[in-house]
């Protein structure tokens, strides 16, 4: 099962990007999306099932034009999970999950902490998340957690991390936050493969900062430590440009 997982910021604008070319060439059995911005109505979904992806799911932020999630799979899941029942998370449109036999698939969208109020909510969803997460697994253990977190975990995940120390999505405690949601039986699956710095999901639109790659790696797919052995890559998709962030890209045995 290959699982692809990407914060498109508008399905709409990436759609007017090329990324149904995108997707033809990569493949993916699941793709996983973030920041969609749109209504299912506003999106026009013959075209991913034209490409294949006929079992589409949309969950959108009751707000328009704001956050919202979306599945996109070749084969129909067994069970399709709208949000998390957490109402100020489904209000926003942060959570689906699909089953597939025994993996469970979600797509994530963690808040972003860009001023106080806003970084009060998130570690609030941080701090509840985990909880479910926690009760979750008791009952979906191969759990995967694709999506955008809005955190670096460590040094290595950001371009500069002296001068973004007291910048949101750095701060000590949204890093200890992601490494204690690690510890509890969560596998990083990009750093499991690869150690190198210089790896990073989203660029600033400012300063040429993609190009000059003063990045930040905010994207992950963590994957629970009972699929460890069934885990057989993970990848950055750096060459996709549809979005300020880029996709990643992760493989299990079926």
């Amino acid at each position: 099962m290959t699982i692809v997982s990407y914060n498109v910021n508008g399905i709409r604008a990436a759609l007017n990007k090329g990324f149904i070319d995108w997707l033809l060439t990569v493949n993916p059995d699941v793709v996983c999306l973030q920041e969609i911005k749109a209504l299912k109505e506003q999106v026009d979904v013959s075209l991913f099932e034209a490409a294949g992806y006929t079992h589409h799911y949309w969950f959108s932020a009751q707000k328009k034009g704001y956050s919202g999630v979306a599945l996109l799979c070749k084969n129909e899941p067994d069970h399709i999970e709208y949000g998390t029942g957490i109402d100020y998370m489904d209000f926003e449109g942060r959570n689906i999950r699909a089953d597939f036999d025994d993996v469970s698939v979600m797509s994530m969208y963690l808040p972003s902490g860009t001023n106080l109020d806003r970084l009060e909510h998130k570690l609030t969803y941080m701090a509840d998340f985990q909880k479910y997460a926690d009760v979750l697994r008791k009952e979906r253990p191969n759990l995967i957690v694709c999506g955008d977190y809005n955190i670096c975990h460590e040094a290595i995940d950001i371009h500069d991390p002296v001068r973004n120390k007291n910048v949101s999505g750095f701060l000590p405690v949204e890093r200890e936050w992601i490494g204690n949601f690690i510890n509890s039986g969560f596998i990083d699956s990009f750093r499991h493969f690869n150690k190198e710095p210089h790896n990073y999901t989203w660029w600033s639109y400012r300063a040429n900062a993609r190009a000059n790659n003063k990045g930040w790696r905010l994207d992950y797919g963590m994957v629970n430590e009972s699929l460890k052995d069934r885990l057989k890559r993970s990848v950055i998709l750096s060459e996709a440009k549809h979005s300020d962030h880029c996709p990643i890209l992760l493989e299990i045995e079926k």
